[in-house]
């Protein structure tokens, strides 16, 4: 029976569901609905979705209804709107974008959500992404990170939720959200929560780090929507504790950040286990070629949305600044530009290792400057406690590996500092990607030592893209010049007395 059936229930069970008309199904759908994929759909011999269909129920995925004030628009008008915010789309029979979250459809409970949270119109992920989700078909989404991109897939997935048959006794989720962290877990859950309450939506977060108790009791009770890390969703599903028979929506968030953390088998072995004909949505702020090779295998006939340039760039709401220097002049220039910028504000440290993360934090407490570090070994109880003092304000200064370095959202960090350079030029896009989010604008200082000279070149292409300078010491090393004598090096034109150009005293 669909949530869509207008009738009254038990008010502590799943039965009780809100039902809007701007998105029930489709004209023509009835309540027993054709999927949209069918097995002719499988026509690539090697693809691991080539499954027989047999035996599985049918379920809805095609909601979108376009509204007329979409419908209206030219082709002229969508290529002008996609060029001015700098959409791309690729596919079959591409929807128009739409240009406020009324022309979506989306049910009263959701806009009213929206508007509490006080955003004003779709952001351009939102805009092509959201009528892609909801007619049913598979999605790339390629996108910066503080996009937008988590509601372009959650608001879709609560009304996907609302259309399938209620969930019985011993039924895994319907929906499943693969995140590479559990801080991003954890994150996605909270919007979920926020956005799914109003339809009585239950979802739960799995991650390691924490007893499974509390996770598995969500699950023996039953929940809609499953956001987890992949290890510990197999220990749970081989434990018996939950299945994915019912998962019918499949987000992969942040796919290449999961891949550089060797999640490839994991993420075969959890595809594996969910049905073929399922809706997969595939989002990453990058597009290597390991990550195409994943897509092309778990996707079917898809859209394809790059908000910017597929090309690797910086926010341009970022000021970047890039010091050359030794790597033992590195703490004694921290210490001086954080004199230089500390204002209050929260300033985020990225490290290399564990060890260097907490010697430095030490040393910066020793310094009398208030921070707290995060990384993969700290408790999950300890990562909690740092992110709140850190959100907060109580403690400013946060320093963290990169664990921290995607998905962590934190408003008005107005400050990132890399003290190590990252292990790759997309690394550093997603560390200082942590300021400048939602419009804001931020900054970003880097040390760059001659062990990082490997970089040099790609670095001035972002650098230069994005309108940065790029000092003469990063461009020799760019053209293959040793790096400057030791001693030398400073963030020019910073402002702040540092307007002459003159380097650090």
């Amino acid at each position: 029976m669909s949530r869509y059936d207008s009738r009254s229930g038990d008010p502590t069970s799943y039965r009780d569901r809100r039902s809007d008309s701007g998105l029930g199904a489709p004209t023509g759908y009835g309540g027993s609905v054709n999927s949209s994929s069918s097995r002719r759909d499988y026509d690539d011999p090697g693809s691991p979705r080539k499954v027989s269909l047999d035996g599985l129920p049918r379920f809805e995925k095609n909601f979108y209804n376009e509204s007329p004030s979409v419908k209206a628009m030219t082709e002229a008008e969508v290529n002008e709107y996609r060029q001015r915010r700098e959409i791309t789309v690729e596919g079959r029979d591409v929807p128009k974008p739409v240009k406020s979250f009324h022309d979506v459809g989306f049910p009263e409970y959701v806009l009213q959500e929206i508007s509490k949270a006080g955003f004003v119109e779709p952001t351009p992920i939102q805009s092509q992404g959201w009528p892609m989700a909801l007619k049913g078909r598979d999605l790339i989404g390629i996108a910066e990170t503080g996009s937008g991109k988590t509601l372009a897939y959650l608001l879709p997935a609560i009304v996907h939720v609302n259309a399938q048959p209620i969930l019985d006794p011993g039924d895994g989720p319907i929906v499943l959200v693969l995140a590479p962290t559990r801080e991003l877990a954890v994150q996605i859950q909270q919007e979920a929560t926020k956005f799914g309450s109003s339809s009585r939506i239950k979802s739960t977060c799995i991650y390691g780090g924490v007893p499974k108790g509390p996770q598995v009791r969500d699950l023996q009770k039953g929940v809609e929507i499953v956001i987890a890390t992949p290890g510990r969703l197999i220990d749970m599903i081989e434990s018996n504790h939950t299945n994915l028979r019912r998962v019918t929506y499949l987000v992969l968030d942040e796919a290449d950040r999961m891949l550089d953390m060797g999640f490839d088998p994991q993420i075969r072995k959890i595809v594996s286990q969910i049905r073929p004909d399922r809706q997969t949505l595939y989002w990453s702020a990058t597009w290597p070629k390991e990550v195409e090779q994943l897509a092309r295998q778990f996707l079917y006939n898809a859209y394809k949305v790059i908000i910017g340039s597929p090309d690797l760039k910086a926010n341009h709401a970022i000021r970047q600044y890039v010091d050359v220097v030794s790597e033992k002049q590195k703490y004694d220039k921290l210490v001086k530009l954080l004199e230089d910028i500390m204002d209050g504000s929260r300033i985020l440290i990225f490290m290399d290792t564990k060890k260097g993360c907490d010697q430095i934090t030490r040393q910066l407490r020793m310094d009398g400057w208030p921070a707290l570090s995060i990384h993969g070994d700290k408790s999950q109880a300890e990562r909690d406690w740092v992110l709140s003092e850190f959100k907060s304000g109580k403690s400013p200064i946060m320093t963290a590996t990169d664990v921290a370095a995607r998905g962590l959202d934190v408003k008005d960090v107005k400050y990132v500092i890399n003290y190590d350079f990252p292990g790759s030029l997309e690394d550093y896009v997603h560390r200082i990607g942590r300021t400048g989010r939602a419009g804001a604008k931020g900054t970003a200082y880097t040390f760059f030592t001659a062990a990082n000279a490997r970089f040099a070149k790609e670095l001035i292409t972002i650098l230069v893209e994005a309108g940065q300078k790029v000092s003469p010491e990063l461009a020799a090393m760019g053209r293959g010049a040793p790096p400057p004598p030791s001693g030398y090096g400073g963030f020019r034109d910073r402002g702040k007395g540092y307007g002459s150009g003159r380097p650090w005293s």
